[in-house]
């Protein structure tokens, strides 16, 4: 595995927050990966990251296949193959190989509430084109929502191939990484024990989150990822958050130039921080060594080259989670 734009500090050199969110990742889930590895410059938001995959994705009394099968068809719609690649492992260590080679394939699962939920889950990329809601348990929905945000902190910042050469792409490599997780993957986790990592006072918890621990830890993620809005002017911001919602979802068919159009009119000093957080809301992988250059000459921080990427992808996914309704709970 490698990363893009720069190579984090090893796990075992990690304190405060940092150790105490990698302590959690040991306990209760594969360790610090290299997802979360990728946030550590930015405490906060990797704290809130876990936080939310923790509390919607593992915890709880919703089926983990059910969750899994989200994370699976969410990434793919978002062409995250990464994290396709990795949670298709996982529903081999919970025992369902079948499911996952057919979720491996693109395919529909055979099961009718399986086929729903995968078909639910690709359509939130494009939520207002659909009339998109969620009648899902808050760890399902909340499953989803955390994967929209990781899925482009993934592809901006991390190589696509989890293994060299994509060896996560062969059925038995699949099959044999998920018996090494089984027990990892099946073992029950008590909700709320990331909720101490995060701040107090975060904004009010989602109505879709009812008084789930995954609203507060949305909240929280919400507050820290949108921050990164903060490295840019007004009409920069304006710029992110009008083309996320008149845009829904839609793939740039040719991203860098797609950009370029976009911000002809955001003032010189803010027009490559633009370009990167929308292209993180929308085709994170398109971000470019030059882009990352020309922002680093104002901004030379790995932190806040994090902060921006967070906060397009943020932007993109609060555009999902606005589309839920209370009525549809």
């Amino acid at each position: 595995m490698t990363y893009r734009f720069f190579t984090p500090a090893k796990a075992a050199a990690a304190t405060g927050l940092t150790a105490e969110v990698y302590r959690q990742l040991s306990d209760d889930f594969l360790g610090p990966l290299p997802t979360f590895q990728a946030l550590s410059v930015v405490p906060e938001v990797l704290a809130a990251t876990w936080a939310l995959m923790r509390e919607a994705l593992l915890a709880g009394d919703a089926p983990r296949v059910d969750r899994e099968l989200v994370a699976s068809a969410v990434s793919r719609a978002n062409r995250c193959q990464f994290c396709v690649d990795a949670h298709v492992m996982l529903l081999h260590a919970l025992g369902e190989p079948r499911l996952a080679e057919v979720i491996a394939r693109g395919g529909t699962p055979s099961e009718p509430r399986h086929a729903e939920l995968v078909g639910w889950a690709q359509a939130s990329r494009n939520p207002e084109a659909t009339d998109w809601a969620s009648s899902y348990h808050p760890e399902v929905t909340g499953t989803l929502l955390a994967f929209h945000f990781i899925n482009r902190i993934v592809s901006a910042l991390l190589d696509p191939d989890l293994l060299p050469g994509g060896l996560q792409r062969s059925p038995l490599v699949r099959s044999v990484g998920g018996r090494l997780y089984a027990r990892a993957a099946r073992e029950p986790k008590e909700p709320g024990r990331s909720l101490p990592l995060l701040p107090a006072g975060t904004t009010a918890p989602p109505g879709w989150a009812g008084d789930s621990p995954v609203g507060v830890a949305y909240a929280s993620l919400k507050d820290a990822a949108t921050q990164g809005g903060d490295l840019l002017g007004d009409v920069a911001r304006q710029t992110v958050t009008a083309t996320v919602r008149w845009e829904d979802g839609r793939f740039p068919g040719r991203p860098a130039d797609w950009a370029v159009d976009l911000v002809r009119d955001v003032p010189g000093r803010d027009r490559v921080g633009t370009r990167i957080a929308l292209l993180a809301a929308f085709a994170p992988s398109a971000i470019t060594v030059g882009d990352v250059a020309l922002w680093r000459l104002s901004h030379p921080a790995d932190a806040d080259l994090v902060r921006l990427v967070a906060y397009g992808a943020i932007t993109a996914t609060d555009h999902v989670a606005g589309a839920l309704s209370s009525a549809h709970l």
